[in-house]
């Protein structure tokens, strides 16, 4: 089962085992749920599932206040139309999360100065940042080396276009629309990636099918799964960054 269903069916199965017992004992006494309190238990009851299944601690939390807090909303009485247009809106800038568990993370300016130290010096230098957000990287990597040409992959049309613009004025850096995993790596002398640690093992698997001989892969915060890196960057920075380099 995906990530995403399990968590669906965990939720289900809390909501399942908390009405299965409280519309009998309700109904036999002729009283009306105090739905107030019934998804009260329906939260500690998903809560609970999901600390014996072993969730993160942020599934865990989720699944905790799914349910009481979807009341609460409901009590306000929006209109629909509202949350219709705030879906839509999540969907063009966190498009990510929602296709394959990969949150808008954006990378600090300690970051890119860390990663700038990274690059290889020889001019004509190629530099893919896969799911690029804003170009918060690109952008201040494009002006510390104008000798190198520097392309963000992005999938989310929203932040895309925002990072697109961001970009204007700079000859060698663009922002392209589409997905990571589409993109091809071959030319590439250096392939950045802040993601999460669900793709990383796919995203390992095609950087070594496409990119060439001594191109060097770096993942910010994430490792690769059971592959030892060839150097680990502490950036320094309030986050405690790490940068994970791999040389093909």
């Amino acid at each position: 089962m995906s990530p995403p269903l399990r968590q669906l069916a965990l939720q289900f199965a809390a909501v399942v085992a908390v009405l299965s017992l409280a519309w009998p004992y309700y109904g036999i006494r002729g009283e009306a749920l105090p739905w107030a309190g019934v998804v009260l238990a329906i939260g500690a009851a998903a809560f609970l599932l999901a600390a014996l299944t072993r969730q993160p601690w942020w599934w865990q939390t989720m699944h905790a206040l799914f349910a009481p807090l979807a009341w609460a909303v409901a009590q306000l009485q929006i209109d629909p139309g509202w949350f219709l247009a705030a879906a839509i809106l999540l969907l063009l800038v966190y498009r990510g999360a929602l296709s394959g568990q990969v949150p808008l993370y954006l990378s600090n300016r300690e970051t890119a100065d860390a990663l700038a130290e990274l690059l290889p010096a020889h001019p004509g230098l190629r530099v893919v940042d896969l799911g690029a957000g804003l170009g918060s990287v690109l952008r201040p990597l494009a002006a510390a080396r104008p000798d190198a040409h520097f392309v963000g992959v992005e999938n989310a049309p929203l932040t895309w276009l925002a990072g697109r613009l961001l970009c204007l004025g700079r000859r060698n850096c663009e922002l392209r629309w589409g997905s990571l995993w589409q993109t091809p790596l071959a030319d590439c002398d250096v392939v950045y990636a802040f993601l999460s640690p669900v793709p990383m093992a796919a995203l390992w698997e095609k950087a070594k099918a496409e990119m060439k001989p001594g191109s060097l892969f770096i993942s910010n915060s994430f490792p690769v799964p059971t592959v030892e890196p060839n150097a680990i960057v502490e950036v320094g920075d309030g986050r405690a960054t790490r940068l994970y380099c791999y040389r093909r």
